[in-house]
């Protein structure tokens, strides 16, 4: 993407703030959690592994965010 001369794009950026990241992990836990039901149960260890690393990521995360 080209800016203008003189053009502040400072401006353009939208910056997360720390309740769209609590939402992103709420999200990343919800699915992480599905991940690892479909995994065993369809027998797909490599999806129940994925998935148990997503929701240890999203607790992880949630849980720093919330004891700031």
């Amino acid at each position: 993407m080209r800016y203008r001369e003189g053009e502040q794009t400072d401006a353009l950026a939208m910056h997360a703030n720390d309740d769209m990241i609590i939402g992103s992990t709420v999200y990343g836990l919800i699915l992480g959690i599905g991940f690892v039901v479909a995994g065993i149960r369809f027998k797909q260890y490599w999806l129940a592994f994925w998935g148990t690393g997503l929701s240890i990521a999203s607790i992880t995360t949630m849980f720093v965010l919330l004891n700031k």
